[in-house]
């Protein structure tokens, strides 16, 4: 199947349908009725609000801000999982029902679809794309979750295909643990697995480093600042084995054994 879905020209306005507070984080669905219907798992969009954006006392932000989507409707309405965190994700945070929420995308390279039985691992804010992929994936997808606390462990909710195992860092939904550990459980109980990820960098060098050790096939969604998300301005450039790609290009959905190390400066969640 193809990894890439084209994006159209240029940037847009989509009309902002909902905003829901899921425990420590928003989900803002936006109707995109001039975008594609079939963005791929893994890819993402540019956004900015409509209106507001580099307004305020200090003028920011400047750029906007690259978001993989959680999920996209028959209707064209795409669900966004963000965390206010920054200036960006604040003014975000900030739009109603009505607004105008600006991108560009779909952009960059998504999944593969699986050869075996598909884990998907996730964590924090890292399980907004796997969203996607279990929707795609049904009830043959494995998940497994990371949060740090209670109310970001509210997000597994969105996972309407899947029962995801959860853990979280203080052990105030389902026990104390990293993701990976579970991840380890699962290649010990059956190894003919495929692993899809995305978190943060440590969580992703783990499971780089358990797949490599069980020959398991894994594609890792990586993040890196972006300005343009269209490959002009080699901002989210990361080294592989085979030299540099531009993740906005190139990814950022990568094969784990392209990379020495999923812990590259200026990447991140």
């Amino acid at each position: 199947m193809r990894r890439r879905t084209e994006a159209p020209f240029g940037r847009r306005v989509a009309e902002v349908t909902a905003v829901e507070e899921v425990g420590a984080y928003t989900v803002i669905s936006a109707r995109d009725d001039e975008g594609p219907r079939d963005p791929r798992p893994g890819q993402f969009y540019m956004l900015s609000t409509a209106e507001r954006w580099g307004g305020g006392s200090d003028e920011r932000p400047y750029l906007p801000r690259a978001f993989s989507f959680a999920r996209v409707r028959p209707d064209g309405t795409l669900d966004f999982l963000l965390e206010a965190i920054g200036p960006g994700t604040e003014r975000l945070a900030e739009l109603e029902r009505g607004d105008g929420l600006g991108l560009v995308g779909p952009l960059g390279i998504g999944f593969d679809v699986p050869t075996a039985r598909p884990l998907l691992v996730g964590g924090g804010i890292g399980a907004a794309p796997l969203v996607a992929l279990s929707d795609e994936l049904g009830s043959e997808a494995r998940v497994l979750l990371g949060f740090r606390t209670a109310a970001h462990a509210e997000a597994a909710g969105l996972f309407f295909a899947a029962d995801p195992a959860v853990v979280t860092d203080d052990g105030s939904v389902g026990r104390q643990a990293f993701v990976t550990e579970l991840l380890r459980e699962e290649l010990d109980a059956g190894p003919d697995a495929c692993v899809f990820a995305c978190g943060p960098p440590p969580m992703l060098e783990a499971v780089r480093a358990l797949c490599a050790e069980r020959a398991v096939p894994a594609q890792l969604a990586l993040e890196s600042g972006m300005a343009c998300g269209y490959g002009a301005c080699f901002g989210c450039v990361v080294p592989t084995r085979d030299g540099y790609v531009r993740l906005c290009v190139d990814g950022p959905v990568l094969e784990a054994d392209q990379l020495e190390t999923a812990l590259i400066a200026g990447t991140g969640h």
